[in-house]
């Protein structure tokens, strides 16, 4: 079964908010067996509405819209929903009453503007929205079935969850769709491609395999569509153990486990100990690591060393040395690495310094160029990066490579000779 999601709102378009709303719904339809064909972003046009409706329509069994349900008058969408279905607005009383009630709890008039969030299409079943003023829509044609949400995400996702998927799975015979994904690390997505060769081909042909690359990982998830879950589950388990004798010392885990979370279990597993001194970062590495139960066993501490005088007291980088080389270079990270793991007297060391910006760059050096370092017993290793967006960015983009050159050294020879 196929369903199309459609985001509804000029303020998208314009990147003035971001659509989580398709991302929600997708995993809530993907869980319950329906197969998203396709994710779909319009403005506030009653054309483009109606246009991509009756081509959703056309290749899908279930069409999901989200957005342009509020009382203003550039919110279209249910007047053009109703136009498109041929049929007339009503008063509702229950949704009425439910929107006074809300309103004057807040202290707002029930005035002509809120008064029509209580109007809906005669042709419709109504979906009550206990979070919000602007109610679900539920329509069908032909055996297909068209529903209607608020763009407000948390009104969203209450609506799906109490409404919307319990009516789908009453409506439709839905079969199961299955991912299960396998964390590697340690092997680029071309080298591991070409390593599990064979085990790709052999798969069986309701199993689909996609490669999923992130920084420092690679992903492998395999995915079927429509099937009988419980001995599709047990297939897939049974391909992952072939393929853990193929590369079993590049899987890390399984399903969204966080690159901090790979290197906690690997640190946590050798009995490693690690420390880390922080620049541009702020903190925010530690945070990310004694956010998680069990660091203490081998979390040692941490330095936000962002003035060059923390630097020199509690890192030992001299004077000289930053004005030769400047703070943002090779030269310091590499110290701020090595410092922190002898002062701490941990097994690694990790070290940021780099401009987050808005402001600082330079034409060598502009703003989201970060240096990060990995110090251990046998080497240093450091890297320049250069990361896009607002500061908030830069400083998590820069701490997450910073901690994915932490988890290729831990899987080099030398570190597993080291501490096996």
């Amino acid at each position: 079964m196929k369903a199309t999601i459609i985001t509804i709102g000029d303020e998208i378009l314009i990147g003035q908010i971001v659509d989580t709303n398709s991302v929600s719904i997708a995993k809530h339809l993907n869980t319950a067996g329906i197969v998203v064909r396709e994710k779909i972003s319009i403005g506030d046009d009653r054309t483009q509405i109606i246009q991509t409706v009756e081509n959703a329509l056309a290749g899908s069994e279930v069409t999901v819209v989200t957005g342009g349900l509020g009382p203003t008058k550039d919110d279209i969408t249910k007047k053009t929903l109703a136009e498109m279905f041929h049929c007339e607005m009503r008063y509702d009383e229950q949704v009425a009453e439910h929107v006074e009630k809300m309103l004057a709890e807040r202290g707002i008039g029930f005035n002509e503007l809120n008064r029509s969030q209580a109007m809906v299409p005669a042709c419709c079943t109504v979906l009550f929205n206990a979070h919000g003023t602007a109610p679900g829509m539920w329509f069908e044609r032909d055996g297909h079935v068209i529903v209607s949400l608020p763009g407000v995400p948390f009104e969203m996702e209450h609506l799906m969850e109490d409404e919307v998927m319990p009516r789908l799975k009453a409506h439709f015979a839905l079969r199961q769709i299955v991912h299960r994904t396998m964390i590697t690390a340690g092997l680029a997505e071309s080298m591991l491609a070409e390593r599990i060769e064979a085990w790709e081909n052999a798969l069986p042909p309701y199993l689909k395999l996609a490669y999923l690359p992130n920084p420092g990982a690679v992903r492998l998830r395999l995915s079927a569509y429509e099937v009988e879950g419980e001995s599709v589950a047990r297939e897939i388990e049974s391909q992952f153990e072939a393929l853990r004798k193929i590369i079993p010392h590049n899987i890390l885990g399984f399903e969204t486990a966080t690159m901090q979370e790979v290197v906690h279990e690997i640190l946590t597993r050798r009995g490693l100990t690690l420390a880390v001194a922080e620049s541009c970062t702020g903190g925010s590495i530690a945070a990310r690591f004694t956010a998680m139960p069990g660091a203490s066993a081998y979390f040692k501490g941490g330095i936000v060393a962002y003035w060059n005088q923390t630097k020199e007291l509690l890192l030992g980088i001299s004077r000289d040395t930053i004005a030769r080389y400047g703070v943002v270079s090779e030269q310091i990270v590499r110290k701020m690495a090595e410092g922190v793991r002898h002062e701490a007297d941990a097994h690694y060391g990790i070290a940021t310094t780099g401009i987050a910006g808005p402001s600082g760059g330079t034409p060598e050096l502009p703003v989201g160029s970060v240096w990060i370092a990995v110090s251990s017993p046998e080497r240093t290793v450091s890297r320049l990066i250069h990361v896009n967006g607002d500061r908030n960015k830069v400083i998590h983009k820069a701490g997450t490579a910073a901690i994915a050159l932490l988890e290729e050294e831990l899987l080099t020879e030398k570190t597993a000779r080291y501490n096996p």
